[in-house]
């Protein structure tokens, strides 16, 4: 019988829910039968985490990346301090999933304000941990899902003034590519695939903006011709209706809201954010630090998005085929 999967599981933001779902995840008696899971992140805020849930020491395997104490940390509050702590529980996460020493990595939630005020860019894990693994930006993509609900994203983190001057025929042929891809490993034998438009009314024939009939129309064409089997472009405003939606195994959607927005509609406390592309597997929830209940007895952060994102990373990483769908 193959041994269980090793996951580091990153702490996230010390100020928000992270280390506290974190600590939940890795006594969860479920997800201990599908994979190992080692906490990345600072001893002291995993031990204060501990001590709020009143859980024992000795129920945690943790990796220490870090050397920040509760007491210097505002809960709640965005800090310099506290999004170093975070990207080096990531760093170091991914580097040991690139070394082999484990199988996945998945990510509790950080705070992006908190480690530019440390002095660094960051727009999110996704393109960090993609620029970690050396794989350029037009070979990564990034993927929401929720068992088979999965919403892949031609364009992320962007301005929405840049997204049709950043829509061209090769970026989504490339997704659609790696989304039909990532549906295979699902075990779907034959993907079938949507594309989102660009405008409203996917352009009305070019009278409300020409990138669809430029861009999308013969992107969709290509992967046509290339054998996959994908339909498109649709309007956004009907894409995410059930009529719709249940013909589809995954859809392309062209920047962050378009499809941000109806997923987390549909599947807010399950879904699951992944990275496509890379030479290793990462999940991530897909939900924010909660600053407002962080560190709080109540209410406690729902664990649904973090337990499907071990899931996932567990089945990818190879925890059995007859694993269930999240």
């Amino acid at each position: 019988m193959k041994s269980k999967p090793k996951i580091a599981l990153t702490m996230g933001d010390p100020a928000g829910i992270g280390p506290d779902i974190a600590i939940r995840a890795a006594i969860d008696p479920e997800l201990a039968k599908l994979a190992e899971i080692i906490i990345y992140g600072s001893p002291d805020i995993i031990k204060a985490a501990r001590e709020l849930r009143g859980i024992s020491f000795e129920a945690i395997r943790m990796e220490s990346t870090g050397t920040l104490r509760f007491s210097d940390i505002t809960p709640g509050i965005d800090s310099a301090d506290c999004g170093m702590e975070a990207l080096r529980a990531v760093e170091a996460a991914t580097r040991d999933a690139l070394d082999g020493r484990v199988d996945a990595i998945v990510t509790a939630p950080m705070s992006k304000a908190s480690v530019n005020l440390a002095g660094i860019p960051f727009t999110g894990h996704t393109e960090f941990i993609a620029a970690e693994c050396g794989v350029e930006p037009a070979d990564f993509a990034m993927m929401q899902s929720a068992g088979n609900l999965r919403v892949v994203f031609v364009t992320t983190h962007i301005q929405l003034a840049e997204v049709a001057v950043s829509v061209s025929v090769e970026r989504i042929v490339k997704v659609a590519r790696l989304l039909n891809s990532a549906i295979l490993e699902e075990g779907v034998a034959r993907p079938k695939i949507a594309v989102a438009a660009v405008n409203p009314h996917a352009g009305e024939n070019g009278f409300m903006g020409g990138e669809d009939e430029s861009v999308t129309k013969p992107a969709v064409l290509a992967l046509v011709e290339a054998g996959i089997d994908i339909e498109g472009p649709f309007p956004s405003d009907t894409l995410f209706i059930d009529s719709i939606l249940s013909r589809f195994d995954g859809i392309v959607a062209m920047y962050h809201d378009q499809g941000h927005i109806p997923f987390k509609m549909l599947a807010f406390d399950r879904g699951v954010n992944s990275t496509l592309g890379l030479p290793i597997i990462r999940t991530s929830v897909d939900h924010g630090t909660a600053f407002d209940i962080a560190w709080k007895n109540s209410p406690i952060p729902d664990l649904g998005s973090l337990r499907a994102a071990v899931e996932l990373a567990a089945r990818r990483a190879g925890a059995g085929a007859d694993f269930p769908l999240c």
